[in-house]
Parts: structure tokens; C-alpha cells; sequence
């Protein structure tokens, strides 16, 4: 992926990472019943996501976060 697909990506992954947590922290409503979306798990994964496109879009700007090579 290039450098603006990265980084529009990144901004979604975050913009829903904070709907997630948003959602999921809303009181449990007794009368709706049980909530059928996981909210935190969702969360989770946006955030998991927005931290390997970090790492990629740090990758593109030049900066090497791979092994090291030990002599």
C-alpha cells in the first residue's frame, strides 16, 4: 500500500476503534435484551490493525522496525 492509502486507512480503522469503545461502554438496555454486536471485541481488532498500519506507514517514512542482525 502506498502512503495515502495507509494513512486513510489508519484514520478509519481509529475513527471506528472509537465507536467500538464508545458503543461498548453504553449501560446494557434490560428491556432491548441482549446486545447482538461485540462491541469490545471490535474495538480489539480496530486497534490491532491501526497498530500494524502504524508500524507499515513508519516502514514507508523510512524508519526500520525489523530485526536486527546480530554479528
Amino acid at each position: 500500500m502506498d502512503l495515502p492509502v495507509t494513512i486513510t486507512t489508519l484514520v478509519v480503522l481509529l475513527i471506528l476503534a472509537t465507536v467500538c469503545g464508545w458503543r461498548g461502554a453504553r449501560p446494557a438496555n434490560i428491556l432491548k435484551g441482549p446486545r447482538l454486536m461485540p462491541w469490545r471485541p471490535l474495538m480489539m481488532i480496530c486497534v490491532v490493525a491501526a497498530m500494524l498500519l502504524l508500524v507499515h506507514l513508519l516502514n514507508l517514512l523510512g524508519l526500520e522496525t525489523g530485526h536486527q542482525a546480530r554479528y
